[in-house]
């Protein structure tokens, strides 16, 4: 895959990260609420007993508090970006697998199609227009109700998540959490042709949600409260829309490839 066409993935996981609100926040909210103090700390309501110096401690205290939890978050997604590439290289190879045994051009035709429409249903949700999605997400959930059993001895091993390779190793066991986001960008991973072209994509994705999960992170609540403004979400999902309309419209011979082709997740077929 060229790299221009990895520029919308990223915008993709970018605007699409306010999915990730819901998703994730409560996890990574939970990584940074686990970081312990160290011994020399006083506790803030003994320091406020202090005259004069309890707001410059509790700012003090927050600072350090987050610095301790920053190494957790980032191997957190690190952990999950991973899947996310694994899953992306798995697609990618597969496809690539089937298309050099057959010349399956109509299959990939089909796929381009279904990949850009996904992005369109991506877009609407985000917007809260439509919500078909989640009826993917559902059927998702099914494989991984079915895998919990096997899944949540280890999911409690690693809890609370309060050593970066605890948080490394669950951030990759929640990177395989059905989500109908994931699914939309691995259509394109599976367009690339081969496990580094999905793999590639992949990561792209998910360094185009880092911003936000680090700072769902670290910032908790107060982010997540301004991510969920209707205003926030119709901007996200109207760019996310707009990738997936400018794939459609190529699709459909509206568009030649040229200069266009930027605005689009996959090269042209």
């Amino acid at each position: 895959m060229m790299t221009a066409h990895l520029l919308p993935v990223f915008l993709v996981g970018l605007a699409g990260s306010v999915h990730c609100v819901g998703m994730c926040g409560g996890i990574v909210g939970a990584i940074t609420a686990t970081a312990p103090l160290p011994r020399n700390v006083i506790p803030i309501h003994s320091a406020a007993r202090f005259a004069g110096g309890a707001a410059a401690f509790g700012a003090g205290a927050q600072a350090g508090t987050l610095a301790r939890a920053l190494p957790r978050v980032l191997a957190y997604n690190a952990g999950r970006i991973g899947s996310y590439m694994v899953a992306g290289a798995l697609a990618g190879g597969l496809a690539g697998g089937a298309q050099s045994l057959a010349k399956l051009a109509g299959l990939q035709l089909g796929f381009y199609w279904l990949a850009n429409l996904m992005l369109v249903a991506l877009g609407l949700y985000l917007m809260n227009a439509w919500h078909g999605l989640t009826k993917l997400e559902q059927a998702g959930r099914v494989l991984w109700q079915r895998a919990q059993p096997w899944m949540a001895p280890a999911m409690r091993t690693l809890m609370p998540a309060d050593r970066p390779h605890q948080a490394f190793a669950l951030g990759a066991l929640w990177g395989w959490l059905p989500c109908g986001m994931v699914y939309s960008v691995l259509l394109t991973a599976m367009l690339s042709g081969d496990a580094a072209g999905g793999a590639a994509v992949m990561l792209t994705f998910g360094l185009g949600t880092l911003p936000m999960l680090t700072g769902l992170g670290l910032l908790g609540a107060r982010l997540r409260r301004a991510l969920q403004q209707r205003s926030v979400r119709i901007v996200c999902g109207l760019l996310v829309l707009a990738f997936g309309l400018f794939g459609v419209a190529r699709a459909a011979g509206g568009l030649t490839p040229g200069w266009t082709d930027i605005l689009c997740l996959t090269p042209h077929l």
